[in-house]
């Protein structure tokens, strides 16, 4: 398929990073106002239920429910046509295979956004995720399932932490002054999601093998885990500062992502600019 078949998928992946930038700012942002509050910090069901009958709550419900259905359509189409280019070897099947996962997850988010939206919660105490894991473990081998599920989670957990502290994020973000300036930023945004994504990981994997669906948590149980420990508010806080940095990476790559299959590799990445960078820096030194 040529790149104008490709091309309606970027203002797909647009409204998706985008939306889901919105998710995260919405979380971080209620969740800090709360503990200022002298309040806990909250889950993505709480947070969003939260905002619903204030004066933007509305159209922000909505603009979430649409980013995350855009997010799904393009984790899908990106894994099917393999747009990024990650190949057909085992890592690249892997790399595939993770992005159908998190376009599901994040249509669970949408969904979560129009529960809110009208009110169709029934107001009991279970989370979604608790639910989904009880329902896993109904089937033959559900535990298993669970646990696997839990330390494919941590692995992605790891993965994020990896992607912040060798900065492979910048492989995919378009270089300018923007992206530039705002690295320290996004480098800490993908960081504290490494953190948030590996505890909800963790939680997955102990619900699997206890055999204990209420163990398992999302966004709000990974916040009270962290409270919990020694300087726990500053550690929350520090989270939750971090993931508005990761609505602004998700914003970022709402404007500067490359598609390689789409947008052509004629575009210098950020990667390749602060590398050619250093290689003058270096030959500078040396010569």
């Amino acid at each position: 398929m040529s790149k104008d078949d490709l091309s309606w998928s970027i203002p797909v992946m647009r409204a998706g990073y985008a939306g889901r930038g919105i998710v995260y700012l919405v979380v971080a942002g209620v969740s800090l106002y709360t503990v200022w509050a002298g309040g806990r910090a909250e889950g993505t069901s709480e947070a969003l239920s939260s905002i619903r009958d204030s004066a933007w709550g509305i159209p922000v419900l909505v603009l979430i429910a649409l980013g995350m259905l855009a997010y799904a359509v393009w984790r899908v189409v990106d894994a099917t046509y393999d747009l990024e280019d990650y190949g057909t070897d085992a890592k690249g099947i892997i790399a595939r295979a993770g992005m159908l996962v998190t376009g599901t997850l994040h249509l669970t988010i949408g969904i979560l956004a129009v529960i809110a939206l009208f009110k169709l919660s029934d107001g009991g105490s279970g989370s979604g995720l608790s639910d989904a894991v009880s329902g896993v473990m109904a089937l033959p081998a559900g535990r298993a399932l669970v646990a696997v599920a839990g330390v494919v989670t941590i692995g992605a957990g790891f993965y994020y932490l990896h992607k912040a502290w060798k900065r492979k994020y910048r492989e995919v973000l378009a270089s300018n002054h923007f992206t530039r300036n705002w690295d320290p930023i996004l480098r800490a945004g993908v960081a504290a999601q490494g953190v948030i994504v590996t505890l909800i990981g963790g939680f997955i994997t102990y619900a699997g093998l206890t055999a204990d669906p209420e163990k398992a948590g999302g966004v709000g149980e990974a916040f009270s885990w962290l409270h919990e420990q020694a300087y726990g508010q500053i550690l929350v806080i520090a989270v939750c500062i971090g993931l508005l940095g990761f609505a602004q990476f998700c914003f970022v790559n709402a404007t500067h992502r490359i598609i390689p299959k789409v947008t052509g590799n004629d575009i210098e990445s950020l990667a390749k600019q602060f590398g050619d960078k250093a290689k003058r820096g270096a030959k500078t030194a040396t010569g």
